[in-house]
């Protein structure tokens, strides 16, 4: 909660002239003021840069960074903290039970897999152990057998291969075992050895790993004097072969080596299944194959599972269309098709918009131990959120609450009023006023008047009119007249083209050619198109001027005005007093909640209800002033004198007037492809 805060450029200013801060947290402050964030919830020297970037990263995500922002916390552990967020998942406790760093990353990633690692977890652990644990549950093995802090990361380890494999780790898993001697008794295991003999305390893993040794020389010398004596039918009759088992239990594979006399035969292979408690997905002709064909030397399929199958996420099925070219399609020539773009869909009230069909369950597998692997159902999604539709009592119907405009913005349905005029507009038709969008299906002539809180959309042409928009205008033919043309737009206006046009723009302007206009916006002007042409008149854009050629071979007076002009201080100005509004606001939200913290209510159940009020309303206060701040500073990132810049991709003419934040420059002579932009507090031009 804030009730003092630094401007913007004051805060800046003194953090740069702290001489405590190095070069990297410099870095990471500086950041932060060009996204428009609170710094000063990280501008501390104690903190390093690192941990500044977590912080900040937080900040940017809409997280509590007050639950991390801790100078004695490393940043590691503020990186899983903040990441624990996105899932919905409570670190913070088990940052109170000393778990840090690397501890707690795997604790969070067995949390976002919905293992039960609570169960298993004590204080004591540290990371390795915790892996351990966690790759046990998710491969569902039995981890109770080892998860306890007596066995070291090492012995956790052994006894969860061991696990894997389907081996008695009950011969090993004892903590007196060192992790070594457990290794040879697992490898003894694996091999297919009576590790009996040696698996004893008595014994180092040294003499374990003779003694394993010693056994597995003596199978091969026996094997091997089997071999020699093939004259003698008493020699054959061997039979060595392996039995694998992979994919989590799926599936099992048999190997038999080409050895001589080796005869494995199928009841040898049913027997050594049967002991390893292999009985499903058993595929005996794949066996019999397997034993008739004496397949040696390959590994052969012979028990499959079914793995089970993730139910299917729930969807949204619309019935309307979402995929509008919101982008004009090019021309041949490099301009905008601005004729033809379809620029909205129209729906009518109580008309289906769309239908969420639920998550399904999935479908249960099994292991060829006859084990049930249980399917998990898909991922549900999340209610539409925005405005103009209701949702039916079904709870997945959507239908529209009025006849108007569709858009699907950023996963948000907005439905606005839109008003459709199937006539041209005239000084005999009068002034126009909606609240919501106009759609003119034909043009706007000399005397006509349009005023809408929403969008205005001519599919025609516009003469000497005046429209006025709360979003964007668009003039698909574009505006012409000889005498004035007025048009206002909180966003974007766009047009093939414009002429003898006075335009204020909150957003971009573009078209395909400009000529003798008077365009003041506090986005950029772009004119496309090889014929583009930016012609008479006088230009104000903040953002900056992308155009094909820049004046004619007439010397038509062209002045073209980027950065730092009037237009920006009345925006910043605009700024300046909706802050202040804000900050007052704030001052007297934080002076209540002080005066009821003082003086609650005896009511619990009231005192707790009027302090979530209170809460609500500081947070959403908060949030304003930090979009506000973002606002600014993305204007002053805006007219940076590395950023502002006019760019004329073909000719631009002399008698041409650039202008960029205030700094003044006539062109002299004819030049192509440049870049004009403000070095020194001088206009310098820049080849393409």
């Amino acid at each position: 909660m804030h009730i003092d805060r630094i401007p913007p450029q004051s805060a800046e200013l003194t953090m740069m002239e702290n001489s405590k801060y190095a070069k990297e947290q410099h870095q990471e402050i500086l950041l932060g003021k060009e996204e428009g964030l609170d710094v000063s919830l990280y501008a501390n020297p104690e903190l390093n840069w690192l941990q500044m970037e977590q912080i900040r990263m937080g900040i940017k995500d809409k997280v509590d960074v007050s639950l991390y922002a801790d100078p004695s916390y490393s940043y590691e552990t503020m990186k899983q903290i903040r990441l624990s967020f996105y899932s919905s998942n409570d670190l913070v406790s088990y940052l109170a039970r000393g778990f840090v760093d690397d501890e707690l990353e795997q604790i969070r990633l067995a949390l976002e897999d919905g293992l039960p690692i609570d169960r298993w977890l004590t204080d004591d652990m540290y990371m390795q152990q915790i892996y351990e644990i966690r790759i046990g549950l998710y491969e569902n093995l039995d981890v109770s057998i080892y998860a306890d802090s007596r066995y070291n990361w090492m012995q956790m380890r052994e006894i969860r291969l061991g696990l894997e494999k389907k081996l008695r780790v009950s011969l090993y898993a004892n903590s007196l075992f060192s992790h070594w001697q457990m290794r040879e008794i697992r490898l003894g295991l694996e091999a297919g050895l009576d590790v009996t003999s040696y698996a004893k305390l008595i014994f180092s893993s040294t003499d374990m790993q003779e003694k394993r040794e010693k056994i597995i020389k003596e199978k091969t010398e026996k094997r091997a004097s089997t071999a020699q004596s093939n004259i003698d039918i008493k020699g054959f009759g061997k039979k060595e072969f392996s039995i694998f088992v992979e994919n989590d239990g799926i599936k099992a594979f048999a190997y038999i080596p080409w050895i001589p006399g080796n005869m494995v035969k199928e009841e040898d292979i049913y027997d050594a299944l049967e002991t390893r408690g292999i009985v499903a997905g058993i595929k005996h002709e794949a066996i019999t194959e397997l034993i008739k064909k004496r397949k040696m030397n390959e590994k052969v399929l012979i028990a499959e599972g079914v793995p089970a199958e993730t139910g299917k996420n729930g969807w949204f099925e619309f019935f309307v269309r979402l995929d509008l070219p919101r982008i004009p399609a090019p021309l041949p020539d490099g301009g905008v098709d601005y004729v033809n773009i379809e620029a909205f869909e129209m729906v009518e009230k109580g008309e289906k918009l769309a239908v969420y069909h639920p998550a399904e369950k999935g479908v249960d597998g099994h292991n060829i131990f006859g084990e049930v692997l249980h399917a998990n159902k898909g991922n549900e999604k999340k209610q539409l959120k925005g405005q103009g539709f209701t949702i039916a009592p079904d709870g997945v119907t959507y239908i529209s609450k009025l006849n108007g405009k569709f858009e699907y913005v950023n996963g948000k349905i907005i439905i606005s009023n839109m008003v459709v005029v199937r006539e041209d507009v005239t000084a005999v038709t009068g002034k126009l006023e909606v609240d919501g969008s106009v759609y003119v299906i034909g043009s706007v002539y000399s005397g006509g008047s349009i005023e809408a809180t929403g969008d205005i959309i001519v599919e025609y042409n516009v003469e000497t009119a005046r429209l006025i928009a709360g979003g964007n205008v668009m003039i698909k033919k574009g505006s012409c007249s000889k005498r004035d043309c007025f048009i206002e737009a909180q966003g974007e206006v766009s047009g093939s083209f414009f002429e003898a046009a006075n335009i204020n723009a909150g957003g971009n302007v573009k078209a395909n050619y400009i000529m003798n206009s008077n365009i003041n916006t506090a986005g950029k002007v772009i004119v496309s198109g090889s014929k583009g042409m930016l012609l008479g008149g006088r230009v104000c854009a903040v953002k900056g001027v992308d155009t094909y050629n820049l004046g004619n071979s007439s010397n038509i007076k062209t002045t073209v005005e980027v950065g730092k002009n009037a237009l920006y201080d009345k925006q910043q100005r605009i700024f300046g007093e909706k802050r202040e509004q804000l900050l007052e606001a704030l001052s007297m939200l934080e002076e209540k909640w002080n005066a009821v913290l003082k003086s609650l209510p005896p009511n619990k159940e009231q005192a707790a209800e009027l302090i979530k009020k209170l809460n609500v309303a500081i947070v959403a206060k908060d949030k304003e002033l930090a979009d506000l701040d973002a606002d600014i500073s993305r204007l002053t990132h805006a007219t940076d004198p590395d950023m502002i810049e006019i760019l004329v991709r073909g000719n631009a003419y002399e008698g041409s007037m650039v202008v960029i934040n205030t700094v003044r420059y006539m062109l002299s002579s004819n030049v192509s492809r440049v870049i004009f932009k403000i070095r020194n507090k001088s206009v310098v031009m820049v080849k393409l």
